[in-house]
């Protein structure tokens, strides 16, 4: 005698939530590569991003409300209730890891070397269009304490070169950082011997951009070099402008012990 199995029915909310959250993770592509790639405005490219965190959020609900009811009745779905939970974690780990570090964290997007007197921005044609015809704005003196707590090792620099030699090593080790040189002006030794470069890093995900201000100065036995990197999105940045001098410092370094 044959027995009728009847298979049970797959959850509603488990298929859902693997939709939802293969959306979400389609519409944070969409937000990054619309940053990286087009030039969209970081304000609309952020709305598409917090658009998709919100579906990840709504998939992890879902993937939870299939998991009590697959608990309860049996059906099926258990399966793509886990993936759609799993996606929106992945997706939802990146925001999650920057609140983390935006509580650590003074809220200051504007790191200099030097408080007293930070490193200018070029004022030439070729500087303003590599900034949108934008200049930061002027250095805060209320973060300088902030800054000091936060990144204590954010300092100038010291190199027993001249300072064409100087110059040229600031030019290469920006270049291998992968920083964009906007523009440069080599020590005027009419004047004061002060060089200058300007130049534009890139956040890793969206590509936002940084500009970064860099001023070689003689001393008596000595060569400065002072820094100051300036966010252009937002308030807030992760700690990402004192990352930049970290690299920068450190490459310093490691050029400077070349044969």
């Amino acid at each position: 005698m044959r027995r009728l199995i009847v298979e049970e029915p797959l959850s509603r909310a488990a298929a859902w939530s693997l939709r939802t959250a293969v959306f979400a993770l389609a519409a944070a592509a969409v937000a990054v590569g619309l940053a990286r790639f087009t030039g969209l405005d970081a304000g609309a490219a952020l709305t598409v991003f917090a658009a998709a965190l919100t579906l990840a959020f709504l998939a992890l609900l879902l993937a939870a409300s299939a998991g009590v009811v697959i608990w309860r009745t049996g059906r099926r779905g258990a399966g793509q209730a886990a993936l759609g939970c799993f996606l929106s974690l992945a997706l939802l780990a990146y925001p999650a890891y920057l609140a983390a570090i935006a509580l650590s964290l003074p809220m200051m997007a504007d790191v200099t070397t030097d408080f007293a007197s930070p490193p200018a921005f070029m004022i030439s044609a070729k500087a303003r269009a590599a900034r949108a015809g934008l200049t930061p704005a002027a250095w805060n003196p209320a973060d300088g304490p902030l800054q000091q707590d936060a990144y204590p090792k954010v300092q100038p620099i010291l190199v027993d070169l001249e300072p064409t030699q100087a110059y040229q090593l600031v030019l290469r080790v920006a270049k291998d950082l992968g920083w964009k040189i906007v523009d440069s002006n080599p020590p005027n030794l009419r004047v004061d011997g002060v060089a200058q470069i300007e130049a534009i890093a890139r956040s890793p995900v969206f590509g936002f951009a940084y500009d970064i201000a860099v001023r070689v100065r003689p001393l008596a036995s000595q060569t400065r070099i002072d820094l100051r990197s300036v966010s252009r999105v937002g308030r807030h940045d992760f700690g990402a402008n004192a990352h930049h001098f970290a690299r920068f410092a450190a490459a310093v370094q490691d050029a400077l012990q070349e044969p």
